[in-house]
Protein backbone atom coordinates (compact mmCIF):
# COMPACT_ATOMS: atom_id res chain seq x y z
CA UNK A 1 0.00 0.00 0.00
CA UNK A 2 3.19 2.22 -0.31
CA UNK A 3 4.26 5.03 2.39
CA UNK A 4 1.12 5.97 4.40
CA UNK A 5 2.41 9.40 5.98
CA UNK A 6 1.42 12.99 6.10
CA UNK A 7 3.22 13.98 8.36
CA UNK A 8 7.16 14.57 7.85
CA UNK A 9 8.60 12.63 10.71
CA UNK A 10 7.27 10.93 13.60
CA UNK A 11 8.97 10.20 17.28
CA UNK A 12 9.58 5.93 17.18
CA UNK A 13 11.85 3.68 18.98
CA UNK A 14 12.29 1.03 16.32
CA UNK A 15 15.15 3.11 14.14
CA UNK A 16 19.11 3.23 13.68
CA UNK A 17 19.70 5.92 12.11
CA UNK A 18 23.51 7.61 11.63
CA UNK A 19 24.54 9.03 14.68
CA UNK A 20 25.13 12.70 13.31
CA UNK A 21 22.05 12.44 10.83
CA UNK A 22 19.92 11.81 13.86
CA UNK A 23 21.32 14.49 15.92
CA UNK A 24 20.38 17.49 12.81
CA UNK A 25 17.02 15.86 12.35
CA UNK A 26 16.28 15.91 16.47
CA UNK A 27 17.61 19.83 15.97
CA UNK A 28 15.38 20.51 13.33
CA UNK A 29 12.60 18.83 14.78
CA UNK A 30 13.27 20.92 18.26
CA UNK A 31 12.84 24.04 16.89
CA UNK A 32 9.82 23.44 14.68
CA UNK A 33 11.02 23.08 11.41
CA UNK A 34 9.99 19.28 10.78
CA UNK A 35 6.92 17.96 12.48
CA UNK A 36 5.49 21.62 14.57
CA UNK A 37 2.66 19.91 16.06
CA UNK A 38 4.73 17.45 17.94
CA UNK A 39 5.70 18.33 21.58
CA UNK A 40 9.48 19.47 21.75
CA UNK A 41 11.50 17.05 22.69
CA UNK A 42 13.73 17.16 25.44
CA UNK A 43 15.69 13.75 25.73
CA UNK A 44 16.96 11.57 23.07
CA UNK A 45 17.98 8.53 24.62
CA UNK A 46 14.85 6.11 24.05
CA UNK A 47 13.02 8.25 20.58
CA UNK A 48 14.55 8.31 17.47
CA UNK A 49 12.94 9.67 14.26
CA UNK A 50 11.52 7.62 11.69
CA UNK A 51 8.94 7.76 8.67
CA UNK A 52 5.68 7.22 9.98
CA UNK A 53 3.16 4.83 8.08
CA UNK A 54 0.01 5.79 9.77
CA UNK A 55 -0.88 6.77 13.06
CA UNK A 56 -3.35 5.12 15.74
CA UNK A 57 -5.53 6.34 17.85
CA UNK A 58 -8.61 5.55 20.25
CA UNK A 59 -11.57 7.78 20.86
CA UNK A 60 -13.28 7.32 23.93
CA UNK A 61 -16.99 8.92 24.07
CA UNK A 62 -17.78 9.09 27.63
CA UNK A 63 -20.97 7.98 27.93
CA UNK A 64 -21.94 4.88 29.75
CA UNK A 65 -19.12 3.76 31.48
CA UNK A 66 -17.62 3.98 34.65
CA UNK A 67 -14.86 6.79 35.12
CA UNK A 68 -12.47 4.02 36.53
CA UNK A 69 -13.42 2.15 33.50
CA UNK A 70 -12.16 4.67 31.27
CA UNK A 71 -9.37 5.47 33.30
CA UNK A 72 -8.31 1.49 33.20
CA UNK A 73 -8.92 2.45 29.27
CA UNK A 74 -6.45 4.68 28.58
CA UNK A 75 -3.66 3.97 30.77
CA UNK A 76 -4.31 0.45 29.03
CA UNK A 77 -3.96 2.04 25.54
CA UNK A 78 -0.92 4.84 26.46
CA UNK A 79 0.91 1.60 27.40
CA UNK A 80 0.36 -0.40 24.43
CA UNK A 81 1.44 1.54 21.06
CA UNK A 82 -1.51 3.98 20.48
CA UNK A 83 -0.44 7.46 19.09
CA UNK A 84 -3.52 9.19 19.87
CA UNK A 85 -6.77 9.16 22.37
CA UNK A 86 -9.14 11.43 22.65
CA UNK A 87 -12.61 12.26 24.06
CA UNK A 88 -16.09 14.14 22.98
CA UNK A 89 -17.73 17.18 23.63
CA UNK A 90 -21.26 16.15 24.62
CA UNK A 91 -24.00 17.02 27.01
CA UNK A 92 -25.96 14.48 26.43
CA UNK A 93 -25.73 10.72 24.59
CA UNK A 94 -25.05 10.39 20.99
CA UNK A 95 -27.58 8.80 19.95
CA UNK A 96 -29.68 10.91 22.12
CA UNK A 97 -31.55 9.25 25.05
CA UNK A 98 -32.70 12.27 26.20
CA UNK A 99 -30.36 12.73 28.52
CA UNK A 100 -31.41 9.52 30.37
CA UNK A 101 -27.13 7.99 30.77
CA UNK A 102 -24.20 9.42 32.30
CA UNK A 103 -21.76 11.25 30.01
CA UNK A 104 -18.88 13.41 31.42
CA UNK A 105 -18.07 17.05 30.68
CA UNK A 106 -14.84 16.98 28.08
CA UNK A 107 -13.01 19.84 29.95
CA UNK A 108 -12.40 18.13 33.15
CA UNK A 109 -11.96 14.74 31.47
CA UNK A 110 -9.54 15.99 29.20
CA UNK A 111 -7.36 17.31 32.43
CA UNK A 112 -7.71 13.63 33.77
CA UNK A 113 -6.90 12.35 30.66
CA UNK A 114 -3.33 14.65 30.88
CA UNK A 115 -2.35 13.19 33.97
CA UNK A 116 -3.13 9.60 33.19
CA UNK A 117 -0.94 9.22 30.56
CA UNK A 118 2.26 9.82 29.55
CA UNK A 119 2.80 9.01 26.06
CA UNK A 120 -0.16 9.77 23.44
CA UNK A 121 -1.04 13.27 21.95
CA UNK A 122 -4.69 14.06 23.45
CA UNK A 123 -7.54 15.72 22.02
CA UNK A 124 -10.98 16.41 22.02
CA UNK A 125 -13.22 15.65 18.70
CA UNK A 126 -14.24 18.12 18.62
CA UNK A 127 -15.06 21.21 21.07
CA UNK A 128 -18.08 23.02 20.12
CA UNK A 129 -17.75 26.51 19.74
CA UNK A 130 -21.19 27.26 20.99
CA UNK A 131 -20.76 25.76 24.16
CA UNK A 132 -17.54 27.97 25.44
CA UNK A 133 -16.02 31.53 24.72
CA UNK A 134 -13.26 30.74 22.34
CA UNK A 135 -10.70 32.57 24.74
CA UNK A 136 -11.62 30.70 27.74
CA UNK A 137 -11.56 27.36 25.64
CA UNK A 138 -8.08 28.29 24.82
CA UNK A 139 -7.34 29.27 28.27
CA UNK A 140 -8.01 25.94 29.49
CA UNK A 141 -6.22 23.62 26.79
CA UNK A 142 -3.47 25.72 27.64
CA UNK A 143 -3.58 24.87 31.08
CA UNK A 144 -4.24 21.13 29.66
CA UNK A 145 -0.90 21.79 27.59
CA UNK A 146 1.26 22.02 30.54
CA UNK A 147 -0.88 18.94 32.74
CA UNK A 148 0.21 16.65 29.65
CA UNK A 149 3.75 18.07 29.07
CA UNK A 150 3.54 19.40 25.62
CA UNK A 151 0.69 16.53 24.38
CA UNK A 152 -2.56 18.61 23.16
CA UNK A 153 -4.36 18.71 20.01
CA UNK A 154 -6.86 21.18 19.51
CA UNK A 155 -10.19 20.15 18.28
CA UNK A 156 -13.09 22.46 16.87
CA UNK A 157 -16.40 21.96 15.24
CA UNK A 158 -19.80 23.92 14.78
CA UNK A 159 -21.99 21.11 16.61
CA UNK A 160 -24.73 19.36 16.10
CA UNK A 161 -26.46 18.07 18.60
CA UNK A 162 -29.87 20.11 18.76
CA UNK A 163 -31.22 18.04 21.77
CA UNK A 164 -28.20 18.91 24.39
CA UNK A 165 -28.81 22.95 23.05
CA UNK A 166 -31.99 23.09 24.26
CA UNK A 167 -31.78 21.29 27.13
CA UNK A 168 -28.48 23.47 28.68
CA UNK A 169 -30.33 26.33 26.86
CA UNK A 170 -27.90 27.45 24.22
CA UNK A 171 -29.06 28.60 21.23
CA UNK A 172 -28.82 26.67 18.12
CA UNK A 173 -28.62 29.03 14.89
CA UNK A 174 -28.67 27.68 11.44
CA UNK A 175 -25.50 26.09 9.92
CA UNK A 176 -24.00 29.30 8.47
CA UNK A 177 -24.13 31.44 12.04
CA UNK A 178 -22.82 27.86 13.58
CA UNK A 179 -20.04 28.10 11.05
CA UNK A 180 -19.37 32.14 11.32
CA UNK A 181 -18.58 31.29 14.86
CA UNK A 182 -16.37 28.12 14.56
CA UNK A 183 -14.52 30.30 12.18
CA UNK A 184 -13.98 33.31 14.13
CA UNK A 185 -13.60 31.42 17.38
CA UNK A 186 -10.55 29.15 15.62
CA UNK A 187 -9.01 32.38 14.45
CA UNK A 188 -8.80 33.74 18.27
CA UNK A 189 -7.94 30.64 19.94
CA UNK A 190 -4.71 30.47 17.25
CA UNK A 191 -3.89 33.51 18.12
CA UNK A 192 -3.99 32.94 21.68
CA UNK A 193 -1.95 29.97 21.41
CA UNK A 194 0.62 31.21 18.82
CA UNK A 195 1.04 34.92 19.80
CA UNK A 196 2.25 36.62 23.71
CA UNK A 197 -1.28 39.28 22.77
CA UNK A 198 -3.93 39.22 20.16
CA UNK A 199 -6.83 41.10 19.65
CA UNK A 200 -10.04 40.41 17.29
CA UNK A 201 -13.31 41.90 16.93
CA UNK A 202 -15.90 39.30 14.82
CA UNK A 203 -19.32 39.59 14.69
CA UNK A 204 -19.85 36.86 17.51
CA UNK A 205 -16.41 37.13 19.40
CA UNK A 206 -14.12 39.95 20.22
CA UNK A 207 -10.22 39.87 22.47
CA UNK A 208 -8.62 42.92 23.32
CA UNK A 209 -4.84 42.75 23.66
CA UNK A 210 -5.33 39.51 25.48
CA UNK A 211 -2.43 37.86 26.88
CA UNK A 212 -2.71 33.68 27.58
CA UNK A 213 0.78 32.99 30.03
CA UNK A 214 1.88 30.83 30.63
CA UNK A 215 2.65 30.30 27.26
CA UNK A 216 1.52 26.54 25.72
CA UNK A 217 4.25 24.12 26.04
CA UNK A 218 4.72 23.63 22.24
CA UNK A 219 5.98 25.80 19.85
CA UNK A 220 2.83 25.19 17.40
CA UNK A 221 -0.32 23.41 19.00
CA UNK A 222 -2.05 21.88 16.05
CA UNK A 223 -5.72 22.52 15.60
CA UNK A 224 -7.64 20.12 13.73
CA UNK A 225 -11.15 21.51 12.57
CA UNK A 226 -14.01 18.44 12.02
CA UNK A 227 -16.69 17.94 9.98
CA UNK A 228 -17.59 17.16 6.36
CA UNK A 229 -18.83 20.05 5.25
CA UNK A 230 -17.68 20.88 1.29
CA UNK A 231 -18.18 24.28 1.05
CA UNK A 232 -17.26 26.26 4.79
CA UNK A 233 -15.79 22.96 7.07
CA UNK A 234 -13.53 21.89 4.33
CA UNK A 235 -12.19 24.92 2.93
CA UNK A 236 -11.57 26.34 7.05
CA UNK A 237 -9.40 23.30 7.22
CA UNK A 238 -7.49 24.04 4.26
CA UNK A 239 -7.21 27.68 5.20
CA UNK A 240 -6.69 27.74 9.15
CA UNK A 241 -6.40 23.99 10.49
CA UNK A 242 -2.91 21.73 10.50
CA UNK A 243 -5.49 18.86 10.46
CA UNK A 244 -9.24 17.45 9.49
CA UNK A 245 -11.19 14.67 11.11
CA UNK A 246 -14.41 13.18 10.26
CA UNK A 247 -16.17 10.37 12.43
CA UNK A 248 -18.02 7.32 11.24
CA UNK A 249 -17.96 7.56 7.05
CA UNK A 250 -18.15 5.32 4.64
CA UNK A 251 -14.11 4.86 2.42
CA UNK A 252 -15.91 5.73 -0.60
CA UNK A 253 -17.61 9.08 0.84
CA UNK A 254 -14.00 9.96 2.77
CA UNK A 255 -12.22 9.01 -0.50
CA UNK A 256 -14.96 11.64 -1.68
CA UNK A 257 -14.76 14.48 0.80
CA UNK A 258 -10.50 13.68 1.25
CA UNK A 259 -10.44 14.90 -2.76
CA UNK A 260 -12.45 18.50 -1.88
CA UNK A 261 -10.04 19.02 0.49
CA UNK A 262 -6.96 18.47 -2.01
CA UNK A 263 -9.11 20.96 -4.08
CA UNK A 264 -9.44 23.57 -1.45
CA UNK A 265 -5.33 23.81 -0.13
CA UNK A 266 -5.29 24.01 -3.89
CA UNK A 267 -7.23 27.44 -3.58
CA UNK A 268 -5.27 28.23 -0.98
CA UNK A 269 -1.72 27.39 -2.67
CA UNK A 270 -1.17 25.19 0.54
CA UNK A 271 0.93 21.87 0.08
CA UNK A 272 -2.12 19.33 0.83
CA UNK A 273 0.52 16.70 2.85
CA UNK A 274 0.65 19.71 5.77
CA UNK A 275 -3.03 18.62 6.60
CA UNK A 276 -3.44 15.53 8.84
CA UNK A 277 -6.63 13.75 7.65
CA UNK A 278 -7.91 11.71 10.84
CA UNK A 279 -11.03 9.30 10.46
CA UNK A 280 -13.03 7.68 13.68
CA UNK A 281 -14.69 4.26 13.42
CA UNK A 282 -16.58 2.17 15.62
CA UNK A 283 -14.70 -0.65 16.79
CA UNK A 284 -16.76 -3.91 16.10
CA UNK A 285 -14.45 -6.31 16.47
CA UNK A 286 -15.62 -9.00 19.20
CA UNK A 287 -13.54 -11.98 21.13
CA UNK A 288 -17.28 -13.70 21.05
CA UNK A 289 -18.13 -13.66 17.41
CA UNK A 290 -21.39 -11.56 18.38
CA UNK A 291 -22.50 -8.52 15.79
CA UNK A 292 -22.23 -5.64 18.39
CA UNK A 293 -22.97 -3.12 16.36
CA UNK A 294 -26.77 -3.28 17.21
CA UNK A 295 -25.87 -1.38 20.18
CA UNK A 296 -24.87 1.74 18.07
CA UNK A 297 -28.36 1.99 16.94
CA UNK A 298 -28.37 3.75 13.60
CA UNK A 299 -24.70 4.84 13.95
CA UNK A 300 -23.77 1.32 14.00
CA UNK A 301 -24.93 0.86 10.05
CA UNK A 302 -21.27 3.58 9.03
CA UNK A 303 -17.83 3.63 9.57
CA UNK A 304 -16.86 0.82 11.52
CA UNK A 305 -14.51 -2.13 11.47
CA UNK A 306 -15.63 -5.53 12.52
CA UNK A 307 -14.59 -9.50 11.46
CA UNK A 308 -11.45 -11.39 11.62
CA UNK A 309 -7.69 -9.04 12.21
CA UNK A 310 -7.02 -9.62 8.67
CA UNK A 311 -10.49 -8.30 7.11
CA UNK A 312 -9.68 -5.71 9.36
CA UNK A 313 -6.51 -4.83 8.41
CA UNK A 314 -8.34 -4.76 4.76
CA UNK A 315 -10.34 -2.37 5.76
CA UNK A 316 -8.01 -0.16 7.32
CA UNK A 317 -5.80 -0.07 4.45
CA UNK A 318 -8.95 1.08 2.08
CA UNK A 319 -9.12 4.28 4.40
CA UNK A 320 -5.48 4.83 3.89
CA UNK A 321 -5.37 4.57 0.22
CA UNK A 322 -8.31 6.91 0.71
CA UNK A 323 -5.70 9.27 2.34
CA UNK A 324 -6.15 8.72 6.18
CA UNK A 325 -3.24 9.24 8.15
CA UNK A 326 -4.63 8.65 11.05
CA UNK A 327 -7.13 5.88 12.36
CA UNK A 328 -9.39 6.36 15.70
CA UNK A 329 -10.83 3.06 16.67
CA UNK A 330 -13.94 4.70 19.04
CA UNK A 331 -15.17 2.72 21.81
CA UNK A 332 -18.80 2.57 23.12
CA UNK A 333 -18.83 0.30 26.57
CA UNK A 334 -18.74 -3.01 27.86
CA UNK A 335 -14.82 -2.34 26.45
CA UNK A 336 -13.91 -5.97 24.85
CA UNK A 337 -10.10 -6.16 26.09
CA UNK A 338 -9.23 -8.89 24.06
CA UNK A 339 -10.85 -7.82 21.02
CA UNK A 340 -8.69 -4.89 21.43
CA UNK A 341 -5.80 -7.45 22.23
CA UNK A 342 -6.06 -8.64 18.93
CA UNK A 343 -6.50 -5.05 17.22
CA UNK A 344 -3.20 -3.91 18.91
CA UNK A 345 -1.17 -7.81 18.50
CA UNK A 346 -2.45 -8.35 15.11
CA UNK A 347 -4.13 -5.37 12.87
CA UNK A 348 -1.73 -2.61 14.41
CA UNK A 349 1.77 -4.29 13.54
CA UNK A 350 0.39 -4.94 9.68
CA UNK A 351 0.99 -1.13 9.08
CA UNK A 352 4.88 -0.86 11.18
Amino acid sequence: MGLYSHTPFAITRNLSVAPRLRENLFALANVGILAPHLPRIHSFRSKELTMAKVIFGVHTGQQDIPLEELRRLWKHCDASGFEWISVWDHLYEAPNRNGEGPTYEAIPLMAALAVETQNVRIGCLVFCMGYRNPALLAKSLTTIDHLSGGRVTVGLGAGWHVEEHAAYGYDFPGVKERLDRLSEGTRIIRAMLSHDRSSFTGQYYRTDNISNEPRPMQARVPIIIGGRGEQRTLRMAAARADGWNVPYISVEEFKQKNEVLNQWCDHYKRDPKTIERSVNLHFLMSSTGQDVSARLGPMGAQGGLSGTPQQVIDRIGQYIDAGAGQINIAFRPPVDYPALQQYIDKVMPAFR
